[in-house]
């Protein structure tokens, strides 16, 4: 890549696989741009890709990609941006390969080149083994190494102008693009970490310019009705400006990138394959409209091992929804648990796991029958798809006759269909052969990162001063904190952060693990930690198995847990009316 030393525009056009389609087009024709990237990649996306191989080992990438590049190829050209993006799923050589062949059919004269080296599916044994006694699954469809972004640079330093990875971390595509263009290398921890925040605040799209976002009403429901897609101004020191293109939907202020930043993420130490990045020294501040500045960050060696992720097949799953209306609403559940209860007993092969929820959704006295239902959902897993299957269907209809009164179901069930399991293992980052395979077909080696270390945890910072309370009033938290929510394998993550210096004051006091237990009672019985984020006036809860097996194997009712920190926020407590 270019030698010069000017800002680098890195944008983004995807934050999951089916993510906005014309997103591509719209950020090569808004304004201008260097590298654009594309992040396809998620846990569940992992395991739908190794189910599509099982059917056609030639797939395994992300199809939307090959599609948005047929209408956008020329036009990238043109405009001389760059595309990186980990569409390559489980097989990035064939995904170049198909590029490659749609640029010939195209006339459009590009260079491809793809990073390998993260399938670790043949080294299974190995893993499992360094994993310990008892921790090996069966059925696995894919395991893959969370490569950095020294490969990417490589690729794009011989001069390519399409990069398709397979499972690179999030912030990878930007940390990979930034190293090429400032000549930044491995131990330059504190530039690379700037820009593993930079990539973790672009990698989920649009939630980084409004989408997702807790006080969303604030802006008015019209400017967020398509937010653009953000970019970031990255320069030389690692610093940068994030914002979008002029003249697109949503908003870019400090407190959408505040919930950026907490999203999916833990203490203090932001850990990945090329650097730890410490987002407790991340400082933002408004910069103009739509403008926000990042600096400060500081960045440590990164750890000894790379992360890998499992994904198997954990067995059969199915499910019905019992809507029970109007009166004796606990009776009517009541009646129709024994009576499968009664069905499971009788049965040759009854389900191994049976799970029970009640949704009081009903209101008294209601002006709709909607509202006056209940919702009783009954999830049933098994090995054995035959368990789950037609016996478990037949035996919840066959009560639609002889059951509760006002008897029906949101939709018959139907056979039982197989569900994932995510788990995460960790290998040294030497036995991981990181490869940057370059437009002219050459095989470069992507050594591991240098000084790679284990570090002491960081301490608990001090907390603020404590704020004198007054009187208080009982409203809902989100009054005063936003929150976002998301999902790491079976954990739970949900940031809350202080809309003011006062606020910050009472809540780092107010909101414990403890209080956050009362609050969320599911998580009563479970780990649950507390950073705090002082720059960021925030703090961030990890509740450890809150979501079982991980999001394909549909644990809850939320399953990614992406609207947890909605329900935290609309929980009462007793707020200091100075704050309201």
């Amino acid at each position: 890549m270019t030698a010069a030393r000017t800002a680098l525009r890195v944008g983004n056009a995807s934050g999951f696989y089916g993510d906005r389609f014309d997103a591509l087009r719209e950020m090569l024709t808004g304004g201008e741009l260097d590298v654009l990237t594309g992040d396809y990649l998620a846990e569940l996306t992992m395991l739908i890709l190794g189910r599509d191989r099982l059917k056609d080992p030639s797939a395994g990438y992300a199809r939307t990609f090959l599609r948005q590049l047929e209408e956008c190829l020329g036009l990238a050209h043109e405009r001389g941006v760059r595309i990186v993006a980990n569409a390559g799923g489980l097989n990035p050589a064939g995904l170049a390969g198909r590029v490659r062949e749609l640029a010939e059919r195209l006339g459009v004269p590009v260079r491809v080149a793809h990073v390998e080296g993260d399938d670790r599916t043949a080294a299974l044994p190995e893993i499992l083994g360094a994993a310990g006694p008892g921790a090996a699954p069966t059925g696995v469809l894919a395991a893959h190494a969370y490569l950095g972004g020294f490969g990417i640079a490589a690729c794009l330093e011989a001069g390519a102008d399409i990069v398709v990875t397979g499972r690179v971390t999030d912030a990878a595509l930007v940390t990979g693009p930034a190293a090429a263009h400032f000549g930044w290398r491995p131990d330059d921890y504190d530039r690379l970490a700037g820009a593993v925040v930079a990539g973790h605040v672009l990698e989920c799209g649009a939630q980084a310019t409004g989408g997702n976002y807790a006080f969303f009403a604030e802006h008015g429901l019209d400017r967020l009705r398509r937010p653009g897609f953000p970019l970031a101004e990255i320069h030389e020191d690692g610093s940068c400006v994030v914002t979008k293109h002029p003249g697109t939907g949503g908003v870019v202020d400090v407190g959408t990138v505040t919930a950026q930043l907490l999203y999916e993420t833990g203490g203090a130490r932001y850990a990945g394959p090329d650097v730890t990045a410490r987002l407790d020294t991340v400082r933002l501040r408004q910069d103009g409209p739509d403008r926000v500045r990042i600096d400060g960050v500081r960045g440590e060696a990164p750890p000894p091992t790379l992360k890998v992720g499992l994904n198997r097949l954990g067995g059969f799953r199915n499910e019905v929804t019992f809507v029970l209306t109007g009166l004796d609403i606990e009776d009517k559940a009541a009646l129709v648990r024994r009576q499968m209860a009664d069905a499971f007993g009788a049965a040759k092969s009854p389900p191994g796991e049976v799970r029970w929820d009640l949704v009081r959704t009903d209101r008294p006295d209601a002006d709709t029958e909607e509202c006056a239902s209940a919702l009783l959902r009954l999830v049933v897993r098994d090995q054995d798809p035959e368990a789950v299957g037609r016996a478990f269907s037949g035996a919840a209809i066959e009560l639609a006759l002889a059951g509760y009164p006002g008897f029906h179901v949101l939709a018959p069930p139907g056979k039982g269909a197989p569900y994932g399991v995510f788990e995460a293992a960790y290998v040294p980052q030497d036995t991981v052969d990181h490869v940057a395979v370059l437009p002219d077909g050459r095989r470069i080696a992507v050594p591991p990162a240098p000084d790679a270390r284990v570090l002491e945890d960081v301490p608990e910072p001090a907390p603020p001063e404590p704020f004198a309370a007054g009187p208080t009033r009982r409203a809902p938290l989100g009054l005063v904190a936003g929150a976002r929510s998301g999902d790491k394998g079976g954990d739970a993550n949900v940031g809350v952060w202080a809309r003011s210096r006062d606020a910050w004051r009472w809540l780092a006091g107010e909101l414990t693990a403890d209080r956050f237990r009362q609050l969320i009672p599911e998580s009563r019985t479970l780990p649950v930690t507390r950073h705090a984020l002082p720059n960021l006036r925030a703090l961030n809860f990890v509740v450890e198995g809150l979501l079982g097996e991980g999001v394909a194997a549909q644990h809850r009712f939320d399953p990614q847990a992406k609207a947890l920190g909605e329900w935290l926020r609309s929980r009462h407590l007793d707020i200091p009316e100075a704050l309201l």
